[in-house]
């Protein structure tokens, strides 16, 4: 009897230990790119595909055209993702410049009209890791912000749920530099299709430090600070990102955003989680990591596999490792399989 009651009560007392226990909420997944694991990134064929596989957010990195426009590019410089090195109409247009600080060699979207971009045609980036991606390369032009917003509404009213945006500004202090600043058109756009407050599924993410403040200053939208392991902002000389990483430099991000895009890394170091998940969020800060690839040569050395035919390694205990240090969403090119991996078959 003795025996027995003890066993009920220590029953009764691991119960009410789990039950007082918080539970962290999975995270949402943002589509990096779109579906960018599967096709071209940045192409309304990869949005598309992101959300019928059950993405929470996708993500279009914005530059613009010479006309103001903007269109979907992972950098300004598209000599890697189009086609355009094809096109001798366009070759004189090859250039040279520096962006933040870098000199790079190529074809610039700030130099072409969106009519011009228009005869362009996307190819995938990686062809040598992903080389099935490219049965699909010259099938679709880039897209324009608002063909993505029209993609996003349409995709709601044939599912019946809210589908996320997540635009970072790239090269924001460049590009208004030159008189193609992001936010009027950005945020004339997002009021246009009825993202205007914290309520709405956006958030709005850069490096820089400058145009999140200005961002803050006219706009209700969430904002999210992007930081790496090394460097620093663009547009901050002197400033480090791990600077900011700091309790100080996490309560000075809290004045103007909603949350900080850290690299994985930041996050899971090879001995355990860093810590920076329970610093930012005693900030209130949310942490949305970036970017969670299935390839062995995006993996931590304790996620790879030497005998995957795929070079694909343990992306699913990845996933699940990442998920257990409390950030809020995570970017994956494969959003399928990171919904899967936080919810495994039984």
């Amino acid at each position: 009897m003795i025996f027995g009651r003890m066993l009920r009560t220590a029953a009764i007392l691991l119960l009410a230990l789990l039950t007082a226990a918080p539970v962290m909420a999975e995270p949402f997944i943002i589509a990096h790119r779109g579906a960018s694991g599967e096709r071209p990134e940045h192409t309304l064929a990869a949005y598309e595909r992101a959300i019928d596989q059950g993405a929470d957010y996708i993500e279009p990195d914005l530059v613009l055209t010479r006309d103001g426009v903007l269109v979907a590019r992972h950098e300004n410089e598209i000599s890697g993702t189009t086609d355009v090195a094809d096109h001798p109409e366009f070759a004189a247009r090859k250039t040279s410049k520096t962006i933040d600080g870098q000199p790079i060699t190529g074809w610039f979207t700030e130099d072409f009209t969106l009519a011009e971009l228009r005869t362009l045609r996307a190819r995938e980036r990686l062809p040598q890791l992903r080389a099935a991606n490219s049965r699909f390369n010259d099938l679709y032009p880039i897209p324009t912000f608002e063909e993505i917003l029209k993609l996003v509404r349409a995709k709601e009213a044939e599912t019946g749920r809210r589908i996320g945006l997540y635009p970072e500004t790239k090269h924001p202090s460049y590009f208004a530099g030159i008189g193609l600043a992001h936010q009027a058109p950005l945020l004339a756009l997002l009021s246009q299709y009825g993202y205007q407050t914290e309520a709405d599924p956006v958030f709005i993410q850069s490096f820089e430090v400058g145009n999140l403040k200005a961002l803050r200053a006219v706009s209700r939208l969430r904002l999210i600070q992007l930081v790496e392991g090394e460097g620093g902002p663009a547009d901050a000389p002197g400033t480090t990102y791990a600077d900011m990483m700091t309790t100080q430099g996490l309560k000075q991000i809290a004045d103007y955003a909603d949350g900080i895009g850290p690299a994985t890394a930041m996050v899971l170091a090879p001995e355990g989680p860093t810590g920076l998940v329970g610093r930012a969020h005693d900030a209130g800060l949310q942490v949305h990591v970036w970017t969670l690839r299935m390839e062995n040569s995006f993996l931590p050395a304790a996620f790879q596999r030497a005998d995957d035919p795929q070079g694909r390694g343990d992306f699913a205990g990845y996933v699940q490792a990442v998920a257990r240090t409390g950030v809020d969403a995570m970017f994956s090119d494969f959003p399928k399989q990171a919904r899967e991996a936080l919810n495994p078959a039984p």
